[in-house]
């Protein structure tokens, strides 16, 4: 059985949206517990990586989750609006995709590292 998990952050920040969201969200997400190696995360999410650590994006319309898969469990960090890094990416004038940008962006890692504190495992 597969286990996701979300720390208080990207609780709130889904709870805040309408339930109707919320579905389609969760809906786009849709990992399977055959669909957690490497190889099919990558083929459907986008992927940012710094330092050793690995995330993926997964776009659902005006929404972005980030998250993270470690021993079978997938880790939501956040859930956020697209124009919260659009207007980081236009501010800043940076040439390249979005994850790349986003990986190398020690603001980006900042937000998730604040999401990860809050994570409490029973």
């Amino acid at each position: 059985m597969l286990q996701i998990v979300f720390n208080e952050i990207s609780a709130a920040e889904l709870s805040r949206l309408p339930v109707q969201v919320q579905f389609q969200l969760l809906e786009a997400l849709n990992i399977q517990p055959d669909g957690i190696d490497d190889e099919s995360l990558a083929g459907r999410f986008g992927t940012l990586e710094r330092h050793g650590k690995k995330l993926y994006r997964c776009r659902a319309g005006e929404y972005r989750i980030y998250f993270a898969v470690n021993d079978g469990m997938v880790r939501i960090h956040r859930v956020v609006h697209k124009n919260t890094f659009q207007d980081f990416l236009v501010r800043s004038n940076l040439a390249g995709g979005e994850d790349e940008v986003l990986a190398q962006s020690k603001h980006f890692w900042q937000l998730i590292d604040e999401g990860a504190k809050t994570l409490k495992l029973a």
